[in-house]
C-alpha cells in the first residue's frame, strides 16, 4: 500500500511540474477597441480617429467625440477579408437633420460613385469605399458644435454600421 501512494505521489509532482513555467499568450488576432472614444487630440490640434469595420458589418464604434474648431482625421481600416464588391466599407459623415434611413436607401443606387450620391448636399465628409485589409484616410475641419450620424453607405450596411459624431 505504501508503495502505491509513492508512485502516486510522484505521479502528482511531475504532473504539478510540468505545469509551472509556461507562458501563456494571448490568442492571435484578439484586441480590445473602445465603443466609443475621444479622440487624441494631437500637437497640430488635429483630431485623430481610428475606426475599423470588418466582415460582420461592424464599426468598432458607435460614438465619436471630437473638440470643435479643431481639423478631424478620420483613418478607416477593413480589418475583415472580403473584397470591397461584396463587403465594402465607408465612413460617411451627414450633416444635421439628414434622415440616415433615407440617404442609405439613396447611396445604395449609386454603385458608380462607391455608394455615395454625386452631388449630394447631405454629406460633410466621406471616405472612399474599401475591401479587406485595406486603409482609408481622410480630413477635415470639424463642423459645428452639434451632434451629427455617421453610416457605412454599402447597400445594407447601414442599419448596423452606423453611429453618433459629436462636436464639443
Amino acid at each position: 500500500m505504501k508503495v502505491i501512494k509513492i508512485i502516486v505521489l510522484a505521479i502528482f509532482s511531475v504532473a504539478l511540474l510540468s505545469c509551472g513555467g509556461k507562458e501563456e499568450k494571448k490568442k492571435e488576432g484578439f484586441r480590445y477597441d473602445k465603443k466609443s472614444e475621444v479622440s487624441k487630440t494631437v500637437e497640430n490640434n488635429l483630431n485623430d480617429i481610428v475606426i475599423t469595420g470588418n466582415d460582420a458589418m461592424q464599426f468598432n464604434k458607435k460614438e465619436i467625440k471630437v473638440k470643435a474648431g479643431k481639423k478631424v482625421k478620420i483613418t478607416l481600416k477593413h480589418i475583415g477579408k472580403m473584397d470591397k464588391n461584396v463587403m465594402g466599407h465607408n465612413f460617411v459623415l451627414l450633416k444635421q437633420g439628414v434622415n440616415l434611413v433615407a440617404f442609405g436607401n439613396k447611396a445604395a443606387s449609386a454603385r458608380k460613385s462607391e455608394y455615395v450620391p454625386e452631388g449630394s448636399k447631405d454629406v460633410i465628409a466621406y471616405t472612399k469605399l474599401i475591401g479587406g485589409g485595406e486603409t482609408a484616410v481622410i480630413e477635415f475641419d470639424a463642423p459645428e458644435v452639434g451632434t451629427y450620424e455617421f453610416l457605412c453607405s454599402f447597400p445594407g450596411h447601414y442599419g448596423m454600421m452606423k453611429g453618433m459624431f459629436i462636436v464639443e
